[in-house]
């Protein structure tokens, strides 16, 4: 019932009306068909039998009305069924798409874009299917089965005995079929998945490919995972497709055994033809039953493999322990609140400098330790002692791999802490809305992402509710006005996806002026100006200081000349903190900050 719930949750009344009505119209349409038979009994019996050409007459338009309605009513309920189902359908692909989009970078870590793709299409269909054939098929069928056995028995009981040696044979065969193809199925599912991550890799990065010549390379890829998503889908196929000779095998045994002996009967006059007749109708319609019966178990083999794949994702997240916390303010309510930073907290910046900030402790880190599979042997992050106040500017420093970008990411609380806490305004991510949170923090990831739309549309991605001039301004902060105005459609200009039709550098500009336009309290740059010139970002830096003298600025990067005039320098490696003050203290204590630095001084 919680599965149920679950999947179905949130979905439009009228859908739940159009499950709820299908099964009536396909009752009233096996009523119909399983009635047509005594009729037609009566017809030959008595009409046909006495030359009655009014008895004829009467029950030949009441099977012709039977028939109508029986038709109506399958019309109706294959119509509403389809509505349902699609509803459903609609439901489930809006609810994990949200909780696709809900998930933390650990989550998605645990999933590929692969496997998201083909749960929110293959799967869902095949789900969508089940449903449509479940208020469908899975009412008809078992129905059709116990009205057409009752009949059968009502015209001779005797001669009805053959459905009990046929049925469980049926049972058997189908038992066998289940256990044979359930695996089969899990694993065609698993190479869709490897399926649409290549097909999404090169799609991404066609560019690339041919800049390398690597067509021929990837088209070889390409046609082994075909060829093995193809002898998976045969190997789960050749076991399906037995069912369906197995049951045209039963039925016309039957047919065979009835007309045999139900022939024997009517030549020694203990059945008459017209009953005859009528019980080979309800042997087709009873096997015929028991046949879509099978193809539905079959469908569902296939649906419980992508039931439980969707499964995985909606219940992903239930066990977590942040959890977005409704109701919740951000921490920067008043300047006049104030936090209790931990004595054990090392100060990193000099007294001058914290007095020009706010008295009140921004973002700490206190004794954070992160590995990326919450293993300690594999952390990422050791011990991360740190504290940020509100207005300064921080630069971050490191090597490649020495998780720069990681320890920024705890920030908004992508992802979690494994050990220790990370507060902003004193209290722990964990314990905020994380919605309120994160309108709080602009942040422009390494890597540039734009969507397909105008340049206004992506900028206000930052605020919806952005006026033209704050467009503007933001991108006058972040040195993109003057690249975009020469454009002739200005700021309607249409962006191909991801912003193909932008330079590197374009694109990075764009992103912080994206950001800008947050006015966050706080600003992530996470490497953010590695494509442009030294000129521009020096423009983009004190564009940052004058528009935003009062929000938290933390810079990520390669080059010292970006970070060089932050209030305070942290210099990571291996993942543990390797120094800590300004440029000047720095070029004085730390051996590593003083190399990059003359390494770099002497490549200008």
């Amino acid at each position: 019932m919680t599965l149920v719930k679950k999947i179905t949750l949130g979905m439009e009344k009228r859908y739940w009306l159009c499950t709820a009505t299908s099964p009536l119209f396909m009752l009233g349409e096996v009523i119909m068909e399983t009635s047509i038979p005594l009729v037609m009994a009566r017809l030959v019996d008595i009409g046909i039998k006495n030359s009655d050409s009014g008895y004829v007459i009467r029950h030949g338009l009441l099977m012709i009305l039977m028939a109508s309605f029986s038709l109506f009513c399958g019309s109706m309920c294959g119509r509403i069924s389809s509505i349902a189902a699609f509803g459903f359908s609609k439901n489930l692909r809006q609810k994990l798409f949200s909780k696709v989009l809900s998930f933390s970078f650990s989550d998605m870590d645990k999933f590929g874009t692969d496997t998201l793709v083909t749960r929110l299409t293959s799967d869902v269909t095949n789900l969508q299917n089940m449903y449509q054939n479940i208020i469908r098929t899975a009412v008809r069928s078992p129905v059709m089965l116990v009205f057409g056995t009752i009949m059968a028995f009502s015209i001779n009981s005797k001669l009805a005995l053959i459905f009990f040696i046929v049925i469980p044979v049926l049972a058997a065969i189908l038992i066998a079929i289940v256990i044979c193809v359930y695996p089969r199925f899990q694993a065609m599912l698993k190479k869709y998945d490897m399926l649409n991550r290549v097909v999404q890799e090169n799609l991404i990065a066609i560019r690339v490919v041919k800049s390398f010549v690597r067509g021929e390379h990837e088209n070889a890829k390409f046609d082994q995972i075909a060829d093995d998503l193809q002898k998976t889908q045969m190997g789960a196929e050749k076991i399906v497709i037995l069912n369906l000779p197995v049951m045209h095998l039963m039925i016309y045994a039957c047919l065979t055994s009835a007309l045999w002996f139900g022939g024997n009967m009517v030549i020694t006059s203990r059945m008459l033809p017209g009953q005859l007749i009528s019980f080979l109708s309800y042997i087709t319609q009873i096997l015929m039953s028991l046949m879509m019966l099978s193809r539905l178990f079959v469908m569902f083999i296939l649906s419980r493999t992508s039931l439980s794949r969707i499964m995985e994702v909606l219940s992903l997240g239930d066990s977590q322990k942040i959890q977005n916390k409704e109701g919740k303010a951000f921490p920067y309510a008043s300047s006049k609140e104030s936090a209790t930073l931990s004595p054990k907290v090392e100060t990193l910046i000099s007294p001058s400098v914290e007095e020009a900030c706010s008295s009140v402790p921004d973002i700490e880190f206190s004794h954070v330790t992160f590995s990326y599979d919450g293993r300690l042997e594999h952390a990422v992050l050791t011990d991360i002692n740190l504290l940020i106040p509100k207005g300064s500017t921080v630069g971050i420093l490191g090597g490649t791999g020495s998780s720069k970008s990681t320890l920024v990411h705890l920030i908004p609380a992508l992802y979690e802490a494994t050990q220790g806490s990370v507060l902003v305004g004193g209290k722990d991510v964990r314990d905020w809305d994380l919605t309120a949170l994160r309108q709080k923090i602009g942040f422009v990831l390494q890597k540039n992402v734009l969507f397909s739309g105008t340049i206004a549309e992506n900028l206000r991605w930052g605020n919806e509710n952005a006026s033209d001039e704050d467009l503007i301004e933001a991108c006058r902060a972040a040195d993109a006005d003057s690249f975009i105005s020469s454009f002739p459609s200005g700021y309607q200009t249409d962006l191909s996806q991801g912003g193909i039709n932008l330079s590197g550098g374009q694109k990075q500009r764009l992103c912080i002026a994206r950001a800008l336009v947050k006015k966050p309290e706080i600003m992530i740059l996470d490497d953010s100006t590695s494509a442009v010139d030294s000129a521009t970002e020096r423009r983009i830096r004190t564009a940052l200081r004058t528009c935003l003298p009062a929000t938290t600025k933390i810079i990520i990067a390669q080059r010292i000349a970006s970070v060089q005039d932050a209030d305070f320098i942290v210099v990571l490696e291996g993942g543990k903190i390797n120094g800590k003050g300004t440029h000047n203290e720095l070029m004085k204590n730390n051996t590593i900050y003083r190399e990059v630095y003359e390494s770099q001084m002497s490549e200008n």
